[in-house]
């Protein structure tokens, strides 16, 4: 049995109608690499070569120009279904977002909710993943906007023009441990003994962060790692268990830190300042994403930050 996703009949239906990559890929607000590769995927399922790639327009082969009859009843009997079974207008489409976990968690649902305030009513769909995965499904344009950390030292490698972004929350992670009985931290930076280490796994962007605070401080060689993970909560998680200290974000610990169930483990000079950023692909035209970003382009700054 031949295995199809429908967004590549779309695509190929879209194409046969502009006979243009470029085009098809602005009107399936896709970037135009990942549409090809849904054209590429498409051929490689059914088996055959459905477009002639060595014409200016692109033309349809034989095989194509029969397949998108097939395409087309395929994805008309669909849509006509689907319509029909929801009953929901493309005005109330939800913009589907993808962020890195501590966000999805602790900083996105009030986030969202102040924007609302300045915008108006937002359906959203929310996937949390690591920040690779994440920046993975923006650049295939399998997403509309991606809340993620900044990268300062560019290794996300997210060209600006190419992918714009709103700076919409500075916050920083901070040396946290139990107390001790007097209140003091269990597990302090300060002194010569030895401090068990709750890190971030390898790969994790938050790890790079506390990596570069740590990468000429004589501090590293007394942290022994006890345990790692790559999401933020599970350190905190662990913290809170008396098992070590950790960086976490300060939106993850406020109430803890207010309540006094969480302390500092080291003075400020440990903290490690983050930047929080809106990003898009100013390749996608997708009529949700181009109106929240003009709104967002006239709201006061003060406004957008969380």
């Amino acid at each position: 049995m031949v295995n199809l996703e429908t967004k590549w009949l779309e695509d190929f239906v879209a194409l046969a109608n502009t006979r243009s990559f470029s085009a098809s890929a602005r009107q399936r607000h896709v970037t135009q690499p990942a549409f090809s590769r849904r054209i590429r995927s498409l051929e490689q399922a059914v088996g055959v070569t459905l477009v002639d790639r060595s014409t200016t327009p692109v033309d349809l082969t034989p095989q194509g120009q029969l397949f998108l009859v097939t395409a087309r009843n395929m994805v008309e009997q669909l849509n006509e279904s689907l319509g029909h079974l929801r009953g929901l207008s493309m005005a109330n489409e939800a913009l589907d977002i993808v962020a890195a976990h501590s966000l999805a968690l602790s900083f996105f649902p009030p986030w969202i909710s102040r924007l609302q305030k300045g915008v108006g009513e937002l359906p959203t769909r929310l996937v949390a993943m690591n920040v690779g995965d994440a920046i993975h499904v923006l650049r295939e344009g399998n997403c509309d906007l991606m809340l993620a950390y900044y990268d300062p030292y560019a290794t996300m490698q997210l060209d600006a023009e190419v992918f714009p972004s709103f700076s919409i929350g500075q916050v920083k992670m901070v040396p946290v441990s139990l107390p001790d009985e007097s209140g003091k931290p269990r597990f302090p930076l300060e002194g010569r003994q030895e401090v068990p280490y709750l890190a971030y796994t390898q790969g994790a962007f938050l790890g790079r962060s506390v990596r570069m605070l740590l990468k000429n401080d004589p501090l590293r060689m007394r942290l022994r790692v006890v345990y790692e993970t790559a999401m933020a909560e599970g350190l905190k998680g662990m913290v809170l268990q008396g098992v070590g200290m950790a960086w976490i974000p300060d939106f993850c610990i406020r109430e803890e830190l207010n309540s006094g169930r969480l302390v500092r483990a080291g003075a400020e000079s440990y903290d490690v300042p983050l930047e929080i950023r809106l990003y898009r692909c100013s390749l996608v035209h997708k009529p949700g994403v181009e109106k929240l970003w003009r709104q967002m382009m006239k709201l006061p700054r003060d406004f957008l930050q969380a």
